[in-house]
C-alpha cells in the first residue's frame, strides 16, 4: 500500500471519529495494517504507528462521547409557578333599610312585650342629611304601645290639667307611649328647642298614670318615620327636612 493511499485511508478514518466507529472503519484499519506488514522498511513502521494512533483516537472519543452526551436540562431560571387566583372578597353585608317616610298622616301603633312600666332615661336630638332625629331611650324595655298622630296645627292639650300649649313649627305630631314613665329616671329638659329646620321643638304634654305624651313642633314637607332599636331599647323618630 502506498503512502498516498494510506494517508487517504487515515483521513477517512479521522472524518468518521465524530460518530460511533463502524465495522467498515475497523476493516479498513486491519486492511491497512496487513498491507503495511507486506511493505518493507520505514513505510511499514510509519503505517503501523499511524494505525495505532487512529485506533487510540477512536477509543478516546467513544469513551468521552463529546458530541453525543445526553442533555440534562434543569429548571429554567427566571420562571415562576403559575399564580393561583385568589377567591373574591366577600361583599359587606348591607345595613338594614330604614322604614319609608309617611307624609301628613297618622302612623299605625307599635306594640311590644314589655314590663308594666318602662322608664325613659334619655331624650336626644340630632340633625342628619335630609332629616332631623329624636331618640327616646328606655331603661328597662320598650313601651307596650306607641302611637303617633299628625296634626296641621302646633297647639296641644296638656293632661291631666286640660290646658293648651303651642310649640314652634308649622305643624305638629303627638307621640303617645303607654306603659311609660318620664319622671323617675329622666332628669333632662322637658321642653327642647333644637334650632333645626325639620324638628323644631320637643315638649312634654303628659306624664301621668303610665302614659307619656310628647308634642313635636315640625316644619318642612311634613314627612316622618319611626322605628324601634335595641341594645339599648329606644324609639327613633325622623323628620324629613327637604
Amino acid at each position: 500500500m502506498s503512502n498516498e493511499n494510506f494517508r487517504r485511508e487515515l483521513n477517512n478514518a479521522v472524518d468518521q471519529i465524530s460518530g460511533s466507529p463502524s465495522p467498515a472503519l475497523r476493516d479498513r484499519v486491519r486492511s491497512s495494517l496487513r498491507g503495511a506488514s507486506r511493505s518493507a522498511g520505514p513505510n511499514w513502521i510509519a503505517a503501523a504507528a499511524a494505525a495505532v494512533i487512529a485506533i487510540l483516537l477512536v477509543g478516546v472519543l467513544v469513551v468521552a462521547n463529546p458530541l453525543n452526551r445526553p442533555n440534562r436540562q434543569g429548571p429554567i431560571a427566571g420562571t415562576s409557578p403559575t399564580p393561583t387566583p385568589s377567591a373574591p372578597a366577600a361583599s359587606p353585608t348591607p345595613s338594614p333599610s330604614l322604614p319609608a317616610m309617611v307624609c301628613a298622616t297618622n302612623q299605625p301603633p307599635m306594640t311590644s312585650s314589655a314590663p308594666a312600666v318602662v322608664f325613659i332615661d334619655s331624650l336626644r336630638t340630632g340633625t342628619h342629611a335630609g332629616y332631623d332625629r329624636l331618640t327616646i331611650e328606655f331603661k328597662n324595655g320598650a313601651p307596650t304601645l306607641v302611637d303617633a298622630q299628625w296634626q296641621t296645627s302646633t297647639t296641644f292639650t296638656q293632661s291631666p290639667s286640660g290646658q293648651t300649649l303651642t310649640v314652634q313649627g308649622t305643624h305638629g305630631i303627638l307621640v303617645t307611649m303607654h306603659g311609660a314613665d318620664l319622671h323617675t329616671d329622666y332628669t333632662g329638659s322637658l321642653d327642647i328647642k333644637t334650632g333645626y329646620s325639620g324638628l323644631i321643638e320637643v315638649r312634654r304634654v303628659q306624664d301621668f298614670e303610665g302614659v307619656v305624651q310628647l308634642a313635636l313642633g315640625v316644619s318642612g314637607p311634613g314627612c316622618y318615620r319611626w322605628f324601634f332599636l335595641s341594645n339599648p331599647d329606644r324609639l327613633v323618630i325622623d323628620i324629613q327636612t327637604s
